[in-house]
């Protein structure tokens, strides 16, 4: 069977990584303190701020062959908040969310701070 495929009674399910991606990042911009995800442009190091639409672009989802999700976040962090308790708080509710949405197990979350910004 394939990454990402689950059997049921009826057929086969399978989840593509960037639909998961894709809800994965739409759960980390509704944690406080995160303000967005990230690209980073690997020639010169600059980083940008992704707009909703690409918010792929800044995770990376890897799915083994026993379905246990692995999940890096490259984010931007609102100024001035602590950012191990955005980080613990961006963990914990992706990692509920992605398994209840996915029916998967998500083994590690890794989140990569990529730059800080102030908001309005």
């Amino acid at each position: 069977m394939m990454k990402g495929s689950m059997s049921t009674d009826l057929g086969i399910i399978t989840v593509n990584p960037d639909v998961i991606a894709k809800y994965a990042g739409s759960v980390a911009v509704e944690c406080f303190g995160i303000v967005g995800m990230a690209a980073v442009n690997m020639k010169d190091g600059f980083v940008r701020l992704l707009k909703k639409e690409s918010l792929t672009h800044g995770i990376r989802v890897e799915l083994s062959d026993e379905n246990v999700l692995e999940l890096d976040f490259h984010v931007i962090v609102a100024y001035g908040v602590n950012i191990l308790s955005v980080s613990d708080n961006l963990m914990n509710n992706v990692k509920y969310k992605v398994e209840e949405f996915t029916g998967m197990t998500v083994d590690k979350i890794n989140i990569f701070v990529e730059g800080v910004r102030v908001i309005d």
